[in-house]
C-alpha cells in the first residue's frame, strides 16, 4: 500500500462492497460524520444513517449507509454497514416513493402508526436520495 493511504473495507451481511485503497473519507458516526485521513488515531465507533464518502485522487465515491460499526486505524478502516448501497444502485424513482409514502404516514398522527418506523423510513430514503443525486451532480431534494 502506498505511503499517506488506507485500506478501506466495507461490508454487509449480504456482500463484500468495497476493498479498496482511499485517500480520505467521511464516515456517519453516531455522534455525527467523521472525516478520516492517513495515520488517524485508533477509534471504534457506531454507524447512524447517512452517506458515506470516500476520496481516491481527486474523485469522491458515494454510498448510502445505516447502522453498524466501523474501526479505524492509522491505515485501516473497517466498516461492518447494516445496509450499504453504492451510489449507482440506488433506484432513485424507488426512493422518492419511498419518501413519499413515509410522508403520508407521518402526516396521519393519531391513527395507529408506527412513528419511529416511519421516521426511520423517511430518514433512509432521504439518504438514499441525496446519495444518489450528489453522484449524478444533481441538487438534492429535501
Amino acid at each position: 500500500m502506498a505511503d499517506g493511504a488506507i485500506h478501506l473495507t466495507i461490508v454487509t451481511p449480504d456482500r463484500a462492497l468495497v476493498d479498496e485503497v482511499v485517500d480520505e473519507l467521511q464516515i456517519p458516526g453516531s455522534e455525527g460524520y467523521l472525516g478520516v485521513l492517513p495515520g488517524h488515531a485508533p477509534l471504534f465507533t457506531d454507524l447512524k444513517v447517512g452517506e458515506f464518502g470516500y476520496r481516491q485522487g481527486s474523485r469522491w465515491m458515494w454510498l448510502s449507509m445505516a447502522w453498524g460499526f466501523a474501526e479505524v486505524l492509522p491505515d485501516q478502516v473497517r466498516v461492518l454497514a447494516e445496509t450499504a448501497e453504492r451510489a449507482h444502485e440506488i433506484d432513485l424513482d424507488r426512493a422518492v416513493r419511498a419518501k413519499e409514502r413515509a410522508e403520508q404516514r407521518l402526516s396521519r398522527i393519531g391513527e395507529d402508526i408506527d412513528f419511529n418506523r416511519a421516521a426511520l423510513a423517511l430518514e433512509r430514503s432521504l439518504i438514499r436520495i441525496q446519495v444518489s443525486r450528489k453522484s449524478q451532480g444533481q441538487p438534492a431534494a429535501h
